[in-house]
């Protein structure tokens, strides 16, 4: 009988127990389920903006000059005697830039003009006797073979003339090579002369930069160059951080066989701190399209990678908030355009995005357009 009564009490004791637990579970899982439907924090959320935005392709290149001339003169063994112009200087075309001993050359040219004044009193003698040749032998007073003497006689000093005339112009053209002047307007770039060297026509003595025009060559791969037309826009840096402007004059017809990539070749309207010889990064402008802008605060980058929270399951002021990659692109200011990833009328969060993890609840605040 009292194996029996406390075979009893073991059973009662054992569903009591059960129940408090069973009831104890319940609580937890209504706690649980109360507070997975408190919001992780307030947000505000917008809808991405569509703004046309130019389409741009980033390459590197180099500055040049757009035409750089190389200077010297046409005498052999004459002596320098001044040289007035350096690098960097700005020159206008006729300008003098280079003065060489002449002393020579006018003696040359001294000689040259004495002997066609010889030529020109000995065409006069030779004219004189070609007459008097002429009228003899009409008047049969001299032999035809006397008179031809005389008139070729003429001929010769005529030719003789001519000579001495083109040895002037020649001495002439001589002496003005001792001045060596710019041929347009444009910039010395380089100088390889001095006072009192000695030159010959071989001998590079200045460089100068055409108009002191320069130019950005761009590198671009095939894909790219192909889509580059000349009169396409090009925005440039100097190293002062300066935008400089410049313009696709032409596009390579070919690309290099090793590297696969083509030049473009960028007009410089101002180079402001631009030098020949400089690397420099640029954009090509390719004209606008469609871009959807959002705020920069939207964007959490994790491990590298670029992430929105997209507004997902959402019930009044409350929603679940997806983690979606998304590629960025242009930067503008406190925005960032987008190349892919969301779509034009998906509902991101804008504020609070930075402390969110994907599948969290939230509490929309405020909604922007």
């Amino acid at each position: 009988m009292i194996s029996s009564r406390f075979s009893s009490h073991i059973v009662f004791t054992s569903l009591a127990a059960l129940t408090v637990a069973l009831t104890a579970c319940g609580g937890k899982d209504k706690a649980a389920a109360v507070v997975n439907d408190t919001p992780a924090m307030t947000v505000t959320v917008a809808v991405p903006a569509t703004r046309p935005l130019p389409r741009t392709i980033t390459a590197s290149g180099s500055v040049a000059p757009w035409q750089e001339i190389s200077l010297g003169v046409e005498l052999s063994s004459v002596r320098v005697a001044r040289v007035l112009v350096d690098v960097g200087q700005q020159v206008k075309k006729g300008q003098p830039l280079i003065e060489m001993d002449a002393r020579t050359l006018q003696v040359d040219l001294n000689s040259a003009r004495a002997r066609l004044a010889e030529a020109d009193a000995a065409l006069v003698l030779a004219r004189a006797n070609g007459e008097r040749g002429r009228r003899l032998k009409e008047q049969q007073l001299i032999s035809a073979g006397n008179a031809d003497e005389l008139i070729a006689g003429e001929a010769r000093a005529e030719a003789q003339r001519q000579s001495a005339l083109a040895q002037l112009e020649s001495a002439r053209l001589r002496l003005g090579f001792a001045s060596l002047r710019a041929p347009d307007d444009g910039v010395i770039s380089a100088r390889s002369v001095d006072p009192g060297q000695i030159v010959s026509p071989n001998n590079e003595l200045l460089k100068m930069i055409r108009e002191g025009r320069l130019e950005w060559r761009g590198e671009l791969s095939g894909s790219d160059l192909a889509r580059v037309k000349a009169g396409a826009d090009v925005r440039l840096r100097d190293p002062a951080g300066t935008l400089v402007l410049a313009k696709v004059r032409s596009v390579a017809p070919s690309l290099d066989p090793r590297s696969r990539t083509g030049l473009i070749y960028a007009d410089i309207k101002d180079s402001g701190e631009l030098r020949a010889g400089m690397f420099v990064e640029g954009e090509v402008v390719l004209g606008d399209a469609p871009a959807l802008i959002i705020a920069r605060q939207s964007v959490v980058v994790r491990d590298g990678i670029s992430y929105v929270f997209a507004v997902n399951e959402r019930q009044g002021h409350k929603a679940r908030v997806k983690q979606q990659r998304v590629e960025t692109g242009a930067s503008l200011g406190k925005e960032v355009a987008l190349r892919s990833g969301l779509d034009a009328e998906q509902a991101i969060v804008v504020q609070g995005a930075g402390f969110l993890t994907d599948g969290d609840l939230v509490a929309i605040a405020k909604e922007g357009v």
